[in-house]
């Protein structure tokens, strides 16, 4: 008795000698046109639903394909796969480079690029079962070990605070004394620096200054083999990412051995920073992207979605460590719009799923991250809970509730005769500071500037003007109210705060600021009238007489000239100590919050101390305000013209290895660390990003004229893994192209990793899954580029481990004359 449901074929008589097939396929008559047999061998009781056989109607020539291996295949390439049907894949392959026919439908989309579906396999019985079908795995587990060896070797040799390590390392140490600091970057990194010397037992008392011996009680070993575990696993996600794009095994290898053997990145690696943590989470993005992308073709399954947040999770990681981050996360934007136009283009999908489809990325790729980023800063806070030395940088309500800071002491009214200082509430504002070096141009009076540390030049007296009583002391408190027009005199220096029509010395359509006079000498350009804004806690004005310290916004209007006191971010030259800019501003606008003012310090033994109650500061005005300080702090770091700096480089000087950098002293007593790339993987993932470009032009050209050079899922692969490779290395290399700050080599090294990407694809189009090529040609080429990628390494390890002795007894490490490697 035949099973329910099983469906009978008629396969028809044999072929006739004199007549033979057209098709090398089995011929399956469609039921339809065999009733009578159908009708004589259909069951008792027929199913509910018959599972009816696809007709496929080909001509010879179309169904004729020739497949290549992929990385569990000799010579692998191209994956061929076949759309699903009722959840399951089918895959044609070829049979040692043999032309093989397939039966397949069209595909849609993009499951026509990346690493093939394949079903899952059963079960493994025995051991030997659960070996083979894990076997794709040895690679990868071999590759691991042997960046353990190349990222833990002699990692320790060097007892001195090398390059960034006085910067990241004392950041550390700030997180174990749990001070706030100031830092241009966001704070996941350097969370884990202040992390890993907690768990090494680092008490963080030591100061990181740059090129002194660490301590015995400083584990920076234990530190360094920690930080060096993300370049560790840079090796094994090259290898998967290669696998996900779909990558032949000798591409897979070859990327794997390039991410192992770069030196630049192994160097980058060893020491206390961040890079190799902005690294190891730009790799994982784009895996993840990889691996969400191979998902495609079942949205909203459970994998689907896992991916999907995923990615969304490496990108809030990736930004939280430093802001570069952001070039990859474009990266995800611009394969997101793509992905999301395609499907606003298909009309067989409903609007619904249409909506499911933009929810999904608008939930997983943009919140998700920005919780991520946003938490990031949360703990920041929370550890950081105690005054330290990047106070100024917060508003003062944020410092008023750190341990340690005296501002919920100072009295809350303002009267005459306080010493205040005067915060500004731009964001990143500084405090009104003077000196008593002059302006050279302008007035060549005192200097007035805003800055962002603590000092007593940053003290103010508020007294009454030249034309009222002199302020005593043992007269009835006056408080300053609204309105009133008083005389700020510099503590240090005794000299007025002074304006006049004179342009300022960088934003010359404001007046310049200056200090004048002296406690006796003065004029009516030294009023300044008090406006207030509003107050944070108490509201509008009209509520309220009393000025408060912390919490009260105000303007300081000059009186003769109806200008406001204004703290922007101009920077001012070096005889300006590179501070900022004070001026006053012409323009009366009232929404200009680089004009508003408040009282942060204040000292008046005559006034009882504030209410502390008072002084609270929600998480998100705090998080804002610490991002725009970092994004002004960041735009800041210009080349200075009037100094030069030797470490820094340009982007031009980048993809073909023009500079290196020497990242510590370079005494023939001491051990040598020098920045340089792997010169075949610099120069040949430069060469592939421009044959890369060229060959899709060509192929353009040539598809225009009607030739065919592909299959379309072959073309549509070839895309998919250049566009992820070029798109990736211009959304990471243009920004240094047009961004003002002084750049160095080791912000290439994120953008490297692309150019890899596409030299090791264009290996695979070109030679490892060409059908002009032996499978022996395969192997030689594959053995020339191991031969040639590994011994540069060796070559060249020597800058990655440490040089000792006399650079000059070390020959042959000159490939470029521009390299200063060597003393001259």
């Amino acid at each position: 008795m035949r099973p329910s449901g099983q469906v009978a074929l008629d396969l028809g008589p044999p072929f006739d000698d004199g007549a033979p097939s057209d098709s090398d396929f089995e011929e399956i008559p469609h039921p339809a046109s065999h009733t009578t047999y159908w009708t004589q061998h259909a069951p008792a009781h027929p199913p509910q639903r018959e599972e009816e056989l696809p007709l496929h109607y080909m001509s010879q020539e179309n169904a004729r394909r020739r497949v290549a291996r992929g990385p569990g295949g000799n010579g692998g390439g191209v994956f061929t796969q076949v759309p699903e049907k009722e959840g399951l894949d089918y895959y044609a392959n070829d049979d040692e480079g043999k032309d093989v026919y397939s039966k397949m439908k069209s595909a849609k989309g993009p499951i026509s690029s990346g690493r093939p579906r394949r079903p899952p396999p059963p079960p493994p019985t025995t051991v030997r079962e659960f070996l083979l079908q894990n076997l794709e795995h040895i690679p990868p587990i071999v590759y691991t070990l042997l960046s353990c060896w190349t990222r833990f070797h002699k990692i320790g040799k060097a007892n001195l605070v090398v390059w960034d390590e006085a910067h990241f390392g004392k950041f550390g140490s700030h997180y174990l004394k749990r001070e706030f600091y100031f830092d241009v970057h966001p704070p996941l990194g350097k969370m884990l620096v202040g992390l890993a010397g907690l768990l090494s037992g680092y008490d963080g008392t030591f100061g990181f200054e740059s090129g002194s011996t660490y301590p015995d009680s400083v584990p920076y070993v234990a530190m360094r083999v920690m930080l060096a575990t993300f370049g560790v696993a840079m090796v094994p996600l090259g290898w998967y990412t290669a696998v996900e794009l779909g990558m032949s095994w000798m591409a897979c290898h070859l990327v794997a051995l390039m991410v192992l053997c770069d030196v630049a990145w192994l160097c980058i690696s060893r020491f206390i920073l961040l890079d190799s943590m902005l690294l190891f989470f730009t790799f994982t993005t784009v895996f993840c992207l990889a691996k969400f992308h191979n998902q495609q073709y079942r949205s909203f399954s459970f994998d689907w979605w896992l991916w999907l947040a995923l990615t969304g999770y490496s990108i809030g990681c990736v930004c939280s460590v430093k802001w570069v981050g952001f070039f990859v996360t474009s990266l995800v934007g611009a394969y997101t719009i793509e992905d999301l136009w395609e499907k606003f283009g298909d009309l067989k999908m409903s609007v619904r799923d249409q909506i499911r489809h933009w929810a999904a990325r608008i939930g997983c790729l943009i919140v998700l991250p920005l919780l991520v980023y946003m938490a990031s800063f949360k703990i920041h806070f929370l550890v950081l809970n105690h005054s330290g030395p990047g106070d100024a940088q917060m508003s003062s309500l944020f410092q008023a509730n750190l341990v340690g800071n005296t501002f919920n002491q100072n009295p809350l009214d303002i009267a005459y005769g306080s010493r205040v200082t005067l915060k500004n509430m731009g964001w990143g504002g500084g405090l009104l500071h003077s000196h008593v070096q002059t302006y050279p141009v302008g007035s060549e009076q005192q200097q007035v500037t805003c800055y962002h540390y603590k000092d007593e030049n940053n003290d103010w007296v508020i007294l009454p003007r030249w034309d009222e009583a002199p302020y005593d002391p043992e007269t009835p408190l006056r408080f300053l109210k609204d309105g009133d027009a008083v005389r700020l005199q510099h503590a240090s220096t005794t000299r007025n705060l002074h304006s006049h029509p004179i342009p300022a010395p960088v934003t010359k359509l404001n007046n310049e600021v200056s200090c004048y006079g002296n406690s006796t000498i003065g004029d009516f350009q030294d009023y300044w009238v008090v406006e207030v804004v509003d107050d944070i806690h108490r509201g509008s004005k009209d509520k309220y007489e009393k000025i408060h310290s912390l919490t009260t916004r105000l303007r300081l209007r000059h009186q003769a000239s109806g200008c406001y006191l204004r703290a922007a971010n101009a920077v001012l030259p070096q005889w300006g100590f590179k501070q900022i800019e004070v001026s006053c501003d012409k323009e009366n606008n009232p929404g200009d919050v680089h004009t508003y003012w408040n009282v942060e310090s204040h000292w008046n033994d005559r006034l009882p101390p504030g209410d502390q109650k008072l002084y609270k500061s929600p998480f998100l005005r705090d998080f804002w305000h610490l991002n725009v300080a970092m994004a002004t702090s960041n735009n800041a770091l210009v080349p200075d013209p009037d100094k030069e700096d030797i470490l820094a480089s340009k982007p031009t000087d980048w993809p073909l290895l023009r500079v290196g950098l020497r990242m510590c002293g370079w005494g023939d007593h001491q051990t040598k660390y020098y920045l340089i790339g792997t010169p075949v993987i610099w120069w040949g993932g430069t060469i592939s990003l421009v044959l890369g470009v060229l060959t899709a032009g060509v192929y353009l050209i040539r598809q225009q004229r009607k030739y065919v050079d592909m299959e379309p899922r072959e073309w549509e692969h070839f895309l998919y893994v250049g566009k992820v490779a070029l798109v990736g290395w211009v959304l990471h290399y243009l920004p240094f192209m047009i961004m003002g700050r002084v750049t160095y080599i080791h912000h290439y090294l994120p953008t490297l990793y692309f150019s890899v990407l596409m030299l090791a694809h264009l290996l695979d189009h070109f030679v490892f899954s060409s059908r002009r090529f032996s499978q022996r040609t395969k192997q030689i080429v594959f053995g020339v580029c191991v031969f040639v990628i590994v011994g540069t390494f060796w070559w060249f390890r020597g800058v990655a481990f440490g040089i000792d002795g006399p650079i000059n007894d070390h020959w042959g490490l000159k490939w470029r004359s521009n390299w200063n490697i060597y003393n001259e």
